[in-house]
């Protein structure tokens, strides 16, 4: 099957209005299969472990496909990058009746940017994502100086730490702890989060967090679904996860505003929503966006096949 998946493969990079997580070309292998498109794209930082769930997630979307979808629309978020104050504006313009707000912190002025946003949307339920940067008493500090959050998004490495963090009135929010996780549970058991932040491509595919979120739910966490900075065909992973939830939370998964160029024409947000419905690649964009460095790719994929 791998000479398969390898046949189907592939291999675009795509230009980013703004630097993201470090990177402003996202590359990602993409798979036709018999019942869709799948992708694999994990950062470069993952090893061929930790990719393996990646892979899975890209065979169940290009070989089995999705649940069906309890509704044709979900609510998602606004995503504000480290950018200056004086870019909020334009980048809070690309998500149209989006009333909540994502907003990278502990990276530069993380308050002015903040505060940058509350003055472009003072009603918005804001969520900060600090990416374990704090230590507990930086992410404390932090809560009192940003003023009413949604939730803080893992503000530390710990489960402990988040636990930690909790006791001091802020709703927080896990990622890593469940995505990096060797015990993605571990948080929920733990009592360390409100809300479980989900992500299908580094948690092996829609199954499998549609698995955790039922957990998730079963001790008391909200379920964020999220994107890994996936392509239009990654998204079409998260928007079938969000349309598979019994409840549903504005999903982190309107990150194609932050491309310059996608595989498929972007989905359009309207009034703070997006259709799941699924996009395919355009042929063209395929080859125009054809990236470089397709053998390391595929070697990347080969090497995670092998912990599958």
């Amino acid at each position: 099957m791998l000479e398969d998946v390898l046949a189907r493969a592939h291999v675009v990079a795509l230009p980013m209005r703004v630097r993201f997580r470090g990177v402003d070309t996202r590359e990602a292998v993409l798979i036709e299969g018999p019942a869709g498109w799948g992708e694999f794209a994990p950062f470069p930082e993952y090893g061929p472990q930790e990719c393996a769930n990646w892979l899975r997630g890209a065979l169940e979307a290009a070989y089995v496909g999705f649940p069906t979808p309890r509704r044709t629309h979900v609510p998602v978020n606004a995503t504000v990058p480290a950018v200056t104050p004086e870019q909020v504006p334009e980048v809070l313009a690309r998500f149209p009746g989006c009333t909540t707000v994502k907003v990278k912190v502990a990276e530069g002025d993380d308050a002015a940017r903040v505060d940058a946003v509350r003055e472009c949307l003072p009603e918005a339920r804001i969520r900060v994502d600090a990416n374990q940067g704090w230590t507990v008493e930086q992410a404390v500090a932090a809560a009192r100086r940003f003023g009413e959050l949604d939730y803080m998004e893992q503000p530390c490495q710990t489960v402990a730490e988040l636990a930690e963090v909790r006791k001091h009135g802020i709703r927080v929010a896990a990622d890593e702890s469940i995505r990096r996780a060797s015990d993605p549970y571990a948080v929920a058991r733990a009592g360390a989060a409100d809300v479980a932040v989900v992500k299908v491509a580094p948690l092996g595919g829609v199954k499998h967090v549609l698995e955790i979120a039922s957990f998730m739910d079963s001790h008391g966490l909200a379920i964020t679904v999220a994107s890994a900075l996936d392509t239009a065909v990654g998204m079409n992973a998260g928007l079938a996860a969000v349309a598979a939830l019994e409840h549903v939370n504005p999903a982190g998964l309107a990150t194609q505003q932050l491309f310059i160029e996608d595989v498929c024409e972007p989905r359009r947000i309207e009034g703070g929503m997006l259709s799941v419905a699924p996009q395919v690649p355009d042929p063209a964009r395929l080859a125009e966006l054809a990236s470089p460095h397709k053998d390391l790719w595929l070697e990347r994929l080969r090497q995670a096949w092998k912990y599958l």
